[in-house]
């Protein structure tokens, strides 16, 4: 059976979205590789996401992300966007409430294809990172380059349902800079679940520029988590407000870092490029 699907972006970063009530999807990491696979065949994507009936009452859905490289992951900010605006126009509603692996999430219209998202709280606390030792999240004892003149140092970790590790530059880094560093780190010791890497320049006390490697998807667009992950580390540090834009290359979210809650609150665009079949190689 030949299964549909939605081709969707926030800020760039791309989306096969496939809801399951009528046509159960429950694949393996090779099919899932086939889908993300840019060109010979594939559709390509950063991730994709399956929208599952609800399991728990008050849910509209219940949502599973899985990276380019096949594997199953907590979070996907920019993805819960896209997720959200899709419940929205389904049901005729401007709020809704769906579950992760991660928890419930919650998103409201906030204009034209503008959707805000309540990702919950962080995880500031070693062990919901996790981290392979107990450090201060704030500024773990980690480098990269040489002992006496690191490349980057000291990041912020955080939690968004996915790992998240911050370094604060001096100035935006070069696409293959984020790719030779992340790369390393991402599978580095110190995470034993790999590791979202992010390189967050301040521009001013309300204005990130981000740029973010992505475990098990590469460098991307947008990251919708990471764009969360550097402010909730930046306020963390003393370095932003509780409310800032976070600017990719491809364009910026709202992200507020809530003090009333501590809920982390991202607001930003949803794109619906084109409905398709998936290849009969990534259903078999």
């Amino acid at each position: 059976m030949s299964r549909t699907f939605l081709k969707m972006n926030g800020l760039g970063n791309d989306f096969v979205v496939i809801e399951t009530l009528t046509q159960p999807f429950n694949p393996t990491p090779d099919e899932i590789r086939a889908i993300a696979k840019r060109g010979e065949g594939g559709i390509g994507c950063d991730q994709v996401i399956a929208i599952d009936p609800p399991r728990a009452e008050g849910a509209s859905a219940y949502v599973r992300f899985w990276n380019s490289d096949g594997e199953e992951t907590g979070a996907c900010g920019n993805g819960t966007r896209c997720v959200a605006w899709l419940l929205m126009q389904s049901s005729g509603k401007t709020a809704v409430a769906f579950d992760t692996v991660a928890g419930r999430l919650t998103g409201q219209m906030a204009g034209d294809k503008l959707v805000t998202v309540d990702m919950g709280r962080p995880g500031l606390a070693w062990d919901q990172i996790p981290l392979a030792e107990e450090m201060d999240t704030v500024g773990v004892e980690l480098q990269v380059g040489p002992i006496d003149a690191p490349l980057v140092h000291t990041p912020g970790c955080v939690s968004m349902g996915n790992p998240h590790v911050v370094f604060f530059v001096d100035a935006p880094v070069s696409d293959d800079f984020a790719r030779g560093t992340g790369s390393l780190v991402e599978h580095h010791p110190l995470f034993p679940e790999g590791v979202n890497v992010g390189f967050a320049h301040i521009a001013a006390r309300d204005h990130i520029k981000l740029k973010v490697w992505e475990r098990g998807a590469g460098l991307t667009a947008a990251c919708g988590t990471g764009a969360c992950a550097a402010q909730v580390a930046a306020v963390r540090r003393g370095l932003t407000n509780r409310v800032a834009k976070v600017e990719f290359e491809s364009g910026v979210l709202t992200i507020e870092w809530r003090a009333s809650d501590s809920h982390v609150i991202m607001t930003g665009p949803v794109t619906m490029e084109f409905v398709g079949k998936l290849p009969e190689l990534a259903v078999a």
